[in-house]
């Protein structure tokens, strides 16, 4: 039987070898492949596949009849415009739908239901009922009230209200009922004004928490004159509960002055015995039980300074022990401020020694160290005492140095203190704190003002 004939292939190399080919070779001259047995090539279409779809083939694809153009007019005027609704159409179940022109309802769409395959209504309308122009407000007591505005009722005896729902009320732990809100603590920020002298405490930027405490007093001597007192400590940040190291001291000291004072006790010895007193107060908070020491061996004593002063009609006392201070600013601005204290740091000493100038002593990163301080862990006490006698009326200024690091120097000091200081004390010491806001806040700030002399006309006990 006669077999078929290969066709010439177009193969240009062998399948096999891959040696050259030429035209109309039916083997391969170098390994005798049967090129015939090679199937012929796929005829190429032009259709691109797209997303996976095989292209349908050009048989298969319905022919559209669609409508011709009308062509203009002899007269060349366009060929009439008609609207969708001049054309008859059906819905998706293929009925006809209602001719918009008649009696029988508007089309679909503009607010009649479109009908079934049944004939029945479908019941999806597109219609919706009409907005009205205004809307009623709500009667009085249906919306909730405003925590903000509303009239809260009190909350009940010992508790607190949030200060950022005013709403809640605040738990033992200082968080709100209500809204989750911490409090801020009691001692961030205090104010506090008496007759004659006025003090703030803040708590900085840079701080967790104020670890400085004030105390503000008035008594009269056996004389019936004015004394005015005021005490600033600052707690020794890296001591044990500075915090309540600065508190008992500045509590003690202002109680014993008030106790020594009236009694006819000079001044500069009253002052003496308080600095004694908040030194004792502060080291009875290290006496805690042998077994609390041991779980705790890490601890140190609670530490603080303390700057204090006492005004009278005619003399001004200050004491200290630490880095703490107390500054004079006259009323007249002409005359020079002074700075009434020494610290108790190693830039002292090193300025007190000659070793070097203020400038250098205080640019050193040991500057701050302090060299005495309040606390069982001190080397020894030794409270430093003085009294003046100014010739002129002014202010003092008794601040822990989260602000005197901000205005270090007598006339700094008296750049930033209010010129009505002497007439409003709780606006100055409000300004000179943010003052050390403004300058950074790194540390607590406490600061006291005191005009010079004691207006005797306000005096009181408090």
């Amino acid at each position: 039987m006669m077999s078929q004939m290969p066709q010439p292939t177009a193969l240009s190399r062998c399948p096999s070898c891959e040696e050259p080919l030429e035209p109309g070779d039916r083997f391969c001259g170098a390994c005798g492949f049967d090129l015939s047995a090679v199937p012929a090539p796929p005829r190429d279409t032009p259709t691109i596949t797209m997303n996976g779809d095989a292209p349908r083939p050009p048989s298969e694809v319905p022919s559209v009849d669609w409508p011709v153009a009308p062509e203009r007019g002899s007269s060349g005027t366009p060929a009439p415009v008609h609207l969708p609704s001049d054309i008859p159409g059906t819905d998706s179940a293929g009925s006809e739908l209602p001719d918009p022109q008649s009696p029988a309802g508007p089309a679909p769409g503009r607010g009649a239901e479109v009908p079934d395959a049944g004939g029945e209504s479908a019941g999806v309308r597109f219609d919706r009922p009409a907005e009205p122009d205004e809307y009623p407000l709500a009667p009085p007591g249906s919306a909730p009230a405003d925590p903000r505005t509303a009239d809260l009722a009190p909350p009940p005896a010992g508790t607190k209200l949030c200060v950022a729902c005013r709403a809640g009320h605040v738990d033992r732990d200082g968080y709100c009922e209500n809204c989750g809100h911490a409090q801020p603590r009691e001692r961030d920020h205090m104010e506090q004004e008496l007759a004659a002298v006025a003090a703030v405490s803040d708590r900085g930027l840079r701080h967790h928490r104020n670890e400085d405490a004030f105390t503000l007093s008035s008594t009269a001597l056996p004389d019936g004159s004015p004394a005015v007192v005021a005490i600033v400590c600052d707690g020794v940040s890296s001591a044990t509960r500075p915090d309540e190291a600065s508190l008992a001291a500045s509590r003690a000291a202002g109680e014993a002055l008030l106790e020594s004072l009236p009694l006819g006790t000079h001044p500069q010895q009253a002052m003496h015995e308080a600095i004694v007193a908040a030194s004792n107060a502060v080291n009875a908070l290290a006496e805690e039980p042998g077994p609390a020491r041991e779980q705790t061996p890490h601890q140190n004593a609670p530490a603080c300074t303390l700057v204090g002063a006492v005004v009278t009609t005619s003399l001004l006392t200050v004491g200290w022990v630490g880095d703490s201070r107390a500054y004079w600013v006259p009323a007249d601005r002409s005359a020079p401020p002074a700075r009434l204290t020494e610290d108790d740091s190693w830039a002292a000493q090193m300025v007190a020694a000659g070793l070097m100038n203020e400038a250098e002593a205080y640019a050193d990163e040991r500057a701050h160290a302090i060299t005495g301080w309040l606390g069982a862990d001190a080397y020894e006490l030794e409270p430093h005492v003085a009294s003046f006698k100014p010739d002129r009326p002014g202010v003092v200024v008794v601040c822990t140095d989260g602000l005197w690091n901000y205005a270090e120097a007598a006339e700094h000091m008296a750049d930033v203190v209010p010129l009505d200081a002497g007439d409003r004390p709780l606006h100055s010491a409000q300004v000179l704190v943010g003052h050390a806001l403004d300058g950074g806040g790194h540390d607590n700030v406490t600061v006291a003002v005191m005009p010079f002399p004691a207006p005797s006309q306000r005096a009181g006990s408090a």
